[in-house]
């Protein structure tokens, strides 16, 4: 089966890509995932607010420790010239991915500041990385700001970084826009080479013995994936830009139905930190049983066959489909007479 696949304008062996996970902190699990089978491999995400907090905690503690000591001589400090902050290790893994992989690696960054995102960008181009997706986790938590305002944000970030790297850039959306097809219609008119539907807003709890919040994470399970499907759907054939789908995928069914939706990649996380790095092969092996038994020879033969482009009634994807179900909802035996 020929599984090879167009993504961020790159041509990857497979649509089966891990995610921003802690698999790629590991060598040898990122080579097992290439070896199971893996398109790319996204490393997880560099936070702006982890360089800045750390690059605070040095200033504090090494270059003001003569404070408060008289007789302390400027040849007292200790000096940390091989000391490694998190910025440094990112690149420096992401050099070794590089060195030991021959599929493309994408490099995740989650950034604050316009000048952070754009300082950290130039640095992750520089190091290799053959792609950049942009974790934009905005939550929009205050109630004056209006949605054009949130979505400017995004648009604004995205032409600023076009400007200064040449690398393809993936943005990772939130389900949380008014209209997702036109938010993702204007990325593309911005210069967005892909886009990832969808990220996850991990929600807190609330402790209710110490009325406290706390976190709280839950792996996802197949149904997430069916937001995905629905947009992906509907966009399939309409943006001229990368549509990979995240969130949900744990089998060969799962990835089935997004690629038949229009997906160009697939993306695991979840299922891959439950079943380990050789689960892509799993994934794989079921969806090229499933090739055979259609009779499609390629990827390409099958992607978008379920799009809004190619069934007989779009309006499916749409209200339609919220009608139907409410409809063909039937009770159980004994709670309506």
């Amino acid at each position: 089966m020929d599984l090879t696949t167009k993504y961020l304008g790159l041509t990857i062996k497979s649509p089966l890509v891990p995610s921003a996970s802690p698999l790629s902190r590991n060598l040898d699990m990122a080579k097992e995932l290439e070896d199971a089978g893996a398109g790319a491999l996204i490393m997880w995400s560099l936070f702006e607010e982890a360089i800045t907090a750390e690059s605070e905690t040095m200033v504090r503690f090494l270059h003001h420790q003569d404070i408060g000591s008289a007789e302390a001589s400027a040849g007292f400090l200790p000096d940390y010239p091989d000391f490694s902050g998190a910025q440094e290790q990112y690149l420096e893994q992401l050099r070794r991915l590089k060195e030991a992989l021959s599929i493309p690696v994408i490099a995740s960054l989650n950034g604050v500041t316009p000048g952070g995102w754009i300082r950290h960008a130039k640095v992750l181009e520089q190091a290799g990385a053959d792609a950049l997706e942009l974790n934009v986790y905005y939550v929009a938590g205050d109630i004056a700001l209006s949605g054009a305002e949130v979505e400017e944000r995004y648009l604004t970030l995205l032409r600023d970084l076009r400007s200064q790297i040449a690398i393809p850039i993936n943005m990772k959306l939130s389900p949380t826009f008014s209209s997702v097809g036109h938010m993702v219609t204007r990325l593309a008119a911005a210069g967005a080479d892909g886009v990832a539907l969808f990220n996850r807003f991990y929600q807190p709890d609330i402790n209710i013995e110490n009325l406290r919040l706390q976190p709280s994470l839950h792996p996802s399970t197949s149904a997430e994936a069916l937001l995905a499907m629905r947009w992906i759907a509907l966009l399939y054939g309409r943006t001229g830009i990368s549509l990979g789908a995240t969130g949900g995928v744990h089998t060969a069914a799962d990835a089935i139905k997004l690629l038949l939706a229009g997906a160009d990649v697939v993306h695991l996380c979840s299922a891959l930190l439950a079943r380990g790095p050789g689960y892509v092969a799993h994934i794989q092996e079921g969806l090229e049983q499933w090739m055979q038994e259609q009779g499609f020879a390629s990827v390409d033969d099958f992607r978008g066959r379920v799009s809004a482009l190619s069934v007989p009634d779009p309006a499916q994807f749409e209200r339609a489909n919220y009608v139907n179900i409410l409809d063909s909802y039937s009770f159980s035996s004994g709670v309506m007479v």
